[in-house]
């Protein structure tokens, strides 16, 4: 976001909150929906003007999030209410934490750029470890985090394992450099399996993300 950017927003929301214009006004002056002015509106009211220079992703610690996620579960206010009573920057934030929390997923501390885990070393793994790994890993909602501290794999590893089997399917995590003939010549009953085994996967995963919302749905409902 440039600077002149940031300094339209700032006005934007200031204007509204002297209240010599409505939400709706301001949006459409900024070309934006009212959802996301009204985050803007959130954002100042929590930081001040601060807020918006900060491009940087914000730190929270796993217990800030636990007791995010327990106030609004336990309805002790809609999603804009407890984001600004913990200072979250983004509705969005609240509502993956939410997803992760109802997926029985940790709620790991967040981590800064330049953390330590894309310095990982990658290592020499199987075709059958790269299923397992990838299946993790799509499972979880493309948490790399997680898998690369499940597995001690690098984040470059697991990148291009996901990548290429978003284009070719199992086939693209077979290994075919140098010796490696084994796993080139895999039987179409195995690759079958890795494509079950990943299948399964994304179904688990998405059977989660649609239970969330809808829980989630209810729950605003309340709010409005």
């Amino acid at each position: 976001m440039s600077k002149n950017n940031i300094d339209e927003i700032i006005k934007a929301v200031e204007r509204y909150k002297s209240g010599r214009t409505s939400q709706n006004a301001e949006a459409k002056r900024l070309g934006v929906s009212r959802r996301a002015f009204q985050d803007w509106v959130r954002k100042y009211e929590t930081f001040g003007a601060e807020g918006f220079e900060h491009t940087g992703n914000r730190k929270y610690s796993s217990e800030l999030k636990a007791s995010a996620v327990q106030d609004y579960l336990s309805g002790e206010g809609s999603i804009a209410a407890i984001c600004k009573k913990y200072g979250i920057s983004s509705r969005t934030q609240l509502q993956n934490w939410i997803k992760m929390y109802n997926g029985h997923k940790e709620l790991r501390p967040s981590r800064g750029r330049g953390s330590d885990i894309y310095m990982t070393k990658g290592r020499t793994t199987t075709y059958e470890e790269r299923v397992e790994i990838v299946s993790y890993c799509i499972e979880r909602g493309n948490d790399y985090t997680a898998a690369i501290e499940k597995y001690g794999v690098s984040y470059q590893q697991i990148y291009s394992w996901v990548r290429k089997y978003s284009e070719k399917g199992a086939e693209g995590l077979v290994d075919k450099r140098g010796k490696r003939k084994a796993e080139s010549e895999m039987t179409e009953v195995e690759k079958l399996r890795a494509e079950n085994r990943m299948l399964e996967a994304r179904n688990k995963r998405l059977e989660t993300e649609c239970a969330v919302l809808k829980k989630l749905e209810e729950i605003e409902r309340r709010w409005r």
